[in-house]
């Protein structure tokens, strides 16, 4: 499963970077932002990458999320999106700052029993498959 959470954060990403080609830079890095920060409470299940991969975000009582457990647990990967503000260098600072980040929290998915990255571990989340539409 962590090569499915891997891919549907990547598609997140593509999705957040798209966002940040917006021509006004302030906006995209809002924007782009908003969406890292707030991209699992958008639906039911999760992110589009999650709902693409059919994996879903829950809390550890098996509850739906809610746009503050999103907000804890996506702040750490939120707070890049913000450097696309600054044209050229903040884009530059964003993905170094980003992967450096992404490092950390893949290490800590793969130590961890249940898959919980730090973010989790705060929002008190799991993320787990999703159920099947046969």
């Amino acid at each position: 499963m962590i090569i499915r959470r891997i891919f549907a954060f990547l598609i997140d990403l593509v999705i957040a970077t798209l966002f940040s080609l917006v021509p006004l830079p302030v906006i995209s890095g809002l924007i782009s932002f908003l969406y890292m920060l707030l991209r699992d409470g958008l639906t039911e299940r999760g992110s589009i990458g999650k709902r693409l991969l059919n994996l879903q975000v829950t809390t550890l009582g098996g509850q739906q999320l809610n746009y503050t457990a999103s907000i804890r647990r996506n702040i750490i990967f939120a707070f890049p999106a913000i450097f696309h503000v600054i044209p050229l260098c903040g884009w530059i600072l964003a993905h170094l700052f980003g992967l450096f980040i992404y490092v950390i929290e893949l290490l800590a998915m793969n130590n961890d029993p249940r898959g919980q990255r730090y973010g989790d571990r705060w929002a008190g989340t799991l993320v787990q498959e999703g159920p099947h539409y046969y």
